[in-house]
Order: C-alpha cells, then sequence, then structure tokens
C-alpha cells in the first residue's frame, strides 16, 4: 500500500515540475525556452505606416486682374543663403509689402538650383497665408547684379485702390547696342504715360555697368529690375521694356505700345514647349490659346507677348507661329524649369472684342 501511494507521488512530480518551468522565462542559453509576449499588432502597424507628403498646390496658369487697380514691385537682391532660402526670403518680403493680392509673379533665377522648386515654395506660401495663388513664370538667365544672388522676382499685383484712372501701356522691349540707347528708345515711346515697372536684359554686366543708374535717372520711382540674359554673349546686348501708367485717356496702341482701357486684363503664366519641331512649338500655343479661352479671351485678343527662347536659332520660327497681336518681345534666356524644353511664352491679353491692337 505504502509502495503504491509512493509510485503515484513519483509520477506526478515530472508533470508539475515541467508546467512550473514552462511558467519561467529563463535566457534560451540555460537550456530553457522562454515565453513570448503576445505581439502588440497595433504598435507594428502603426511602425509600418509612411507619411505621404503633400503635392504643392497646383499654380493656375491665368489670372484675371483689374486694369486701373495694377501695381507692381521688385524684390531686392540678397546673397544670404542658396536658392530656396532667397525665394523664401523673397516671397516673404512680396507678403508683407504688397498693396492688394499678388496675381502674378516673373522670377528670374541665375546659378545652378532647381527651378522647379521656386513654383512650389510660391505655392506652399501662399497656401500657408491663405492667399489666392499666382500665376508663375520662371527662367533661368546668366547672372544677376549681385555676386550670390540667385533670384529676382516682379510682382504684379492689384491695388486696394484705383491707381490707372486712365489705363495702362504694354512697351516692347527695345533693342539697342547699350542701356543708355534703349531706355532713350523707352522713353520716346512713352507719351502721355509714366512708367511703373522697367526690365532691362542685358549681354554683359561688366559692358554694362551703369545699368542701374541710367535707369534710376530716365525713370525715377519706378520698379526696376535688369539681368544678364545668358552667360554666352547676346546680341543686341541690351534691351530695355515697361509697364506704364496713362496719364491721360483716349491714347491710341502703335506698333510698340499697346493701350488697355479695358475694365480688366487676363495674365497668363509661362507655357514651355517641349522638342523643337514646328509641331512641338505649335503644341504650346495651343495650350496656351485654350487657357485663355477659358476667360473669354482669344490670341487676337493679345496686347503683350513675351517669349523666352534658349536657342536664337528658333526665334524666327516661334515668332512666325504666334499670330501678330499686340507688342512682342522675344528674349534669350539660360534655360527654362524643364531642361527639355525650347521656349517658352506669357501673354497677357484683354477679355472682350474690344482688345486694344497696335
Amino acid at each position: 500500500m505504502r509502495i503504491s501511494v509512493l509510485l503515484v507521488i513519483l509520477c506526478c512530480l515530472p508533470a508539475a515540475t515541467g508546467r512550473a518551468q514552462s511558467n519561467k522565462k529563463i535566457d534560451p542559453d540555460a537550456g530553457y525556452i522562454p515565453t513570448v509576449a503576445p505581439e502588440d499588432k497595433t504598435k507594428k502597424k502603426k511602425a509600418e505606416e509612411t507619411q505621404a507628403l503633400a503635392l504643392p498646390p497646383e499654380l493656375p496658369t491665368v489670372v484675371v486682374a483689374e486694369t486701373d487697380r495694377l501695381a507692381f514691385q521688385v524684390t531686392p537682391l540678397s546673397a544670404k543663403g542658396l536658392l530656396s532660402q532667397q525665394t523664401r526670403d523673397a516671397i516673404k518680403g512680396l507678403l508683407r509689402s504688397n498693396r492688394g493680392p499678388i496675381v502674378k509673379l516673373r522670377a528670374f533665377v541665375a546659378g545652378s538650383g532647381d527651378l522647379r522648386r521656386v513654383g512650389e515654395i510660391v505655392g506652399e506660401m501662399f497656401q500657408e497665408k491663405h492667399q489666392a495663388l499666382p500665376a508663375l513664370t520662371v527662367v533661368q538667365v546668366g547672372a544677376l547684379p549681385l555676386d550670390g544672388a540667385q533670384i529676382e522676382i516682379e510682382a504684379t499685383e492689384v491695388d486696394r485702390k484705383i491707381v490707372n484712372p486712365s489705363g495702362v501701356a504694354f512697351l516692347a522691349a527695345q533693342p539697342a547696342a547699350s542701356i543708355a540707347e534703349s531706355l532713350a528708345k523707352l522713353k520716346n515711346e512713352m507719351q502721355l504715360s509714366e512708367a511703373l515697372l522697367v526690365t532691362c536684359f542685358v549681354s554683359s554686366l561688366d559692358d554694362q555697368r551703369d545699368t542701374q543708374a541710367a535707369m534710376s535717372a530716365a525713370f525715377p520711382g519706378s520698379a526696376l529690375d535688369y539681368v544678364q540674359m545668358q552667360r554666352a554673349p547676346v546680341s543686341p546686348p541690351a534691351s530695355c521694356e515697361a509697364t506704364a501708367r496713362m496719364t491721360k485717356p483716349g491714347a491710341s496702341s502703335t506698333s510698340q505700345v499697346a493701350v488697355v482701357s479695358g475694365p480688366e486684363v487676363v495674365i497668363t503664366g509661362i507655357q514651355m514647349a517641349f522638342g523643337n519641331q514646328d509641331a512641338d512649338l505649335k503644341l504650346a500655343l495651343d495650350r496656351l490659346e485654350r487657357a485663355l479661352a477659358a476667360k473669354g479671351a482669344r490670341f487676337d485678343h493679345v496686347v503683350r507677348s513675351h517669349f523666352y527662347i534658349t536657342s536664337a536659332r528658333l526665334t524666327n520660327r516661334v515668332l512666325a507661329l504666334q499670330p501678330s497681336a499686340g507688342v512682342r518681345s522675344a528674349v534669350s534666356v539660360e534655360a527654362l524649369p524643364s531642361l527639355d524644353s525650347s521656349f517658352g511664352l506669357e501673354l497677357i491679353a484683354v477679355p472682350d472684342s474690344a482688345a486694344a491692337k497696335p
């Protein structure tokens, strides 16, 4: 009897010992398998999730602005930081000093920065400030008149009050052998008007060192801007254009001046052409024509055309494709935001059949 009880006890001991050992968390190196805590699937799922970056807002191709409220400013040059920082600083300055909504930006970029970043930064900063997005033109030029400066921006605004009661005039670029000659030709065309914005394009900053002084003397009180077109020499070496306020009503357009007295103008950002075949060039014009049509304008309503061309041999072909309307300026530039783009075009038109025609 005692032997039977003892045998039963001995048989039960291994099972009990095994159950006790299985509950212990012991290092496997000691000969035991540790217990594993249940997997927290929620934490694992959160760890596996990746944050997708929001796409930058898409800037409009076309905007509409009131003619009698158009105003302009140019950002000061800065050598602080690289392209992204300089762009942010310039936009901050514009948003602090603007006299009303900014509807268009034209950015001249120098250096090796990515031109596409300008549009991304503009979209982000305007969206953060809950401002309507502007149309945008970005071109790369040979240089800016300050060592280390990588961007200069011209802003078109809609003033809170009427500042151009008699309308505005858009003056074509005046090619010449020097800045002084180009400014003199521009001033001669500016009858019954005063300059709001003057932009000069030069072949060499060294050869045209008096540009800033000459522009200030010719057009005091105007927003002024000048850039080197390309790093390689360009002919003719100087070309200045302007937007002016009419001082008296009733002035007529000419071959060099488009006068607009209507209530609104349609302003586009840059439309680029990809490739250099005639079909490629025409496709860019077709896209821009459709954008104008959405705002009630057509090519024969255009009052100013700006062509930015990366190869001089394309100039005549490009100009021949667009119907002749308004005043036209063709500028040689270093590059455009897309490396395979051969030229870019921006337009100003009026959204009715009473377009001012030269």
